[in-house]
């Protein structure tokens, strides 16, 4: 019995630091660095949430476990208490880690309708994909999570069957994902290599500019209906209560 026991506790430790030694490595399905984005930032926090709640109640179902046992057995003793204290230790180094959160794959992409998941979804795929990517497109794919959110919060005012968001909706979900996926289906010694007066690796990050000004450039077009829409209330304004300086009291002839 005692052998068992041991036998279990050393298990438990042993599936305890492997879960460690895991998440020190930044996780077998790792995303690297911080959040580009607010979606992705979102994304992140609800699974981190998720992870707290499973340790609490994992921790909760220990207890009672062992609360039931003790009442049952007139008592757990040292063994007991000692199985209960890794059990927590396992439970907390377990859901501290998992679920990861899950990186979404092409296909979820294309297949995204929602604007504010597809920029979210977009976002975290970006992030799964800069360990593999050169430092100059690294930097590119961070300012792209800045233009992702605001054109996220354009695309929400936009009927999804308009072919502006059609167009926004393969650009993000489509052309993007393809160029990198296709800059790392190319052999790591090879990216750098030079044909024809350029290399992957500035072809990558020439193609990462150019999506980086189309996108500014239809968050901007997006946009200029929510301007023209200000402009008219603003000149509404004008017209039914005065300008600015209608409000002001008469100059005082005194002085």
């Amino acid at each position: 019995m005692a052998e068992d026991l041991t036998r279990q506790s050393d298990r438990i430790l042993s599936e305890s630091r492997a879960v460690l030694r895991d998440n020190q490595n930044g996780g077998r399905h790792r995303i690297s660095g911080p959040a580009i984005g607010q979606g992705s930032k979102a994304l992140r926090s609800k699974n981190l949430k998720t992870r707290i709640k499973l340790v609490f109640g994992g921790i909760l179902a220990v207890l009672v476990a062992s609360g039931v046992l003790g009442l049952a057995l007139n008592g757990i003793g040292f063994t007991g208490v000692m199985i209960a204290f890794l059990a927590i230790i396992a439970v907390t180094f377990i859901f501290a880690n998992y679920p990861k959160v899950k990186i979404p794959q092409r296909a979820d992409l294309t297949r995204t309708q929602d604007a504010k998941q597809l920029v979210a979804r977009t976002e975290l795929w970006l992030e799964g994909q800069r360990p593999a990517l050169p430092p100059p497109a690294v930097r590119l794919v961070d300012d792209l999570g800045v233009q992702l959110d605001a054109l996220g919060k354009q695309l929400e005012h936009v009927d999804p069957a308009h072919p502006a968001a059609a167009e926004t909706r393969k650009l993000v979900g489509e052309y993007l994902p393809e160029t990198i996926d296709s800059y790392r289906r190319i052999p790591d010694k090879l990216r750098r290599e030079e044909r024809a007066g350029s290399s992957p690796d500035a072809q990558l990050v020439d193609s990462l500019g150019k999506i980086s000004k189309e996108i500014d450039h239809v968050t901007r077009q997006l946009a200029e209906g929510s301007l023209d829409d200000l402009a008219i209330k603003n000149r509404y304004l004008d017209y039914k209560y005065g300008g600015e300086d209608a409000s002001l009291p008469p100059p005082d002839k005194d002085n």
